[in-house]
């Protein structure tokens, strides 16, 4: 039976993507769950799997194209299945077309199983390396970043050696690509004064905001805009999280395995969320919260110019290393460049965490459309008063930013405190 592949909504707010290379080829065999594509969005490269086994009998656009969501790229069926093309893809035609706008033109349909042809060259990813018709040339693999930074510099992709993983192109290849003897310069000498002439100040420099940046900007904007934001700290006893750590890396040593703090707190969170469901949750419309099954924990990670979250799924039903690993794992993907489809889909409940910077305290806004975020502080050691004396403790503050339209304030405290039960008490993570 013959299956259309459509573009796939890749994040709550993704209109539309750029299908920026085919990794099966017409006449190819497809698995279900195989690795169909590459497509860039406003905030990854990610891979594309397929939802059906078949083989590619068509792809209905062509590397590079601009394509809204839910729009067809391919075709699978069985090898030399007969069927009417225009018929299959008058069945799987969306009701509503996508809103578009002068700056982002989606891709024109496909008719009579043509495929789609490229957007304008002011509108692709990554002009300076594509080719006549626009796409990019076969085999070449660079990150967002890199094809941004290589469009800025003029440098043509094809001549840099990427030193990423498959030989993808990264930050660090374009910062130190130098194009031949001619790129060297010497270095002016030193002034013989004691205090050089630095001369003028240098001239103000206009950098086009980065397609993650702007669309970091326009969901921020909204959630700051649309939902009604309260927050609610609680400072937390962490001296039990930090012995109970120390002796699981010890013990783990061996296998080059390393817990986190940040990994006691995924795992606190999910169980506490288990006793809040208001928190695990999401509002649908003016009448209805979806409280949901599965507890899904979106963890923030930082990339060039913004951040990503990244989704342990089912995070209060896994181990503490088995939550260290997938959070290792897709943090290694996302800085790379390509992730998986399911690293950034589906989160409940989301943690960011700053800790690793020395910061105290911050509160953070909510990733839509989940209910609430939580943020965390630095682990710090502290004078602290324990049974009338000042002892040295550590210490760490966490704020919930949580939905006034789902929850309140009594219940994020509960929460809270619910958390800290976990967290001051470890070894039910460690049983768990």
């Amino acid at each position: 039976m013959a299956d259309i592949i459509k573009m796939p909504k890749l994040g709550f707010d993704m209109a539309e993507g750029t299908l920026i290379r085919w990794v099966k080829s017409e006449g190819d065999t497809v698995d279900k769950g195989e690795l169909l594509a590459e497509i860039e969005t406003d905030k990854a490269t990610v891979e594309v799997e397929s939802m059906f086994a078949g083989t590619v009998h068509q792809h209905l656009v062509t590397e590079g194209a601009i394509v809204p969501v839910s729009k067809p790229i391919a075709v699978v069926a069985d090898k030399g299945e007969d069927f009417d093309l225009d018929a299959l893809l008058a069945e799987v035609a969306p009701d509503d077309e996508p809103e578009q706008t002068p700056s982002t033109p989606a891709a024109a349909p496909a008719q009579s199983g043509q495929p789609v042809a490229p957007a304008p060259a002011a509108t692709q990813a990554a002009p300076t390396a594509s080719s006549s018709n626009g796409s990019l040339p076969d085999g070449l693999r660079a990150t967002p970043v890199a094809r941004r930074m290589a469009k800025e510099k003029n440098i043509d992709l094809r001549a840099v050696t990427g030193s990423g993983p498959q030989g993808r192109i990264v930050k660090k290849d374009i910062e130190t690509y130098v194009p031949g003897a001619a790129a060297t310069s010497s270095l002016p000498a030193m002034p013989a004064i004691a205090m050089p002439d630095l001369g003028p100040a240098p001239a103000d420099k206009r950098i086009e905001l980065s397609r993650l940046r702007g669309a970091i900007g326009r969901r921020m904007s909204q959630a700051r805009t649309d939902i009604p934001h309260f927050y609610v700290t609680h400072e937390y006893d962490m001296d039990p999280v930090m012995q109970a750590r120390a002796q699981a890396n010890a013990v783990l040593a061996a296998s080059g395995e390393k817990l986190s703090v940040n990994d006691f707190v995924v795992k606190a969170s999910a169980l506490a969320l288990r006793q809040y469901p208001n928190l695990n949750a999401s509002l649908d419309g003016d009448k209805h919260v979806i409280h949901h099954g599965h507890v899904n924990i979106g963890v923030a990670v930082a990339v060039e110019n913004g951040l990503l979250v990244i989704v342990v799924h089912d995070a209060d039903r896994k181990p503490l290393r088995q939550i260290s690993q997938d959070v290792r794992e897709m943090a290694g993907r996302v800085r790379s460049g390509v992730v998986h489809q399911q690293d950034i889909e589906g989160s409940t409940f989301s943690v960011s965490n700053l800790g690793m910077f020395d910061v105290a305290h911050f509160v953070a806004i909510i990733n839509p459309p989940e209910a609430a975020i939580l943020a965390l502080g630095s682990a710090s050691q502290v004078s602290v008063v324990k049974d009338g004396q000042i002892v040295v403790g550590t210490r760490m503050q966490a704020t919930i930013s949580v939905d006034h339209r789902v929850s309140d304030g009594a219940e994020a405290a509960q929460f809270l405190q619910a958390l800290g039960q976990y967290l001051e008490n470890p070894a039910a993570l460690l049983m768990q």
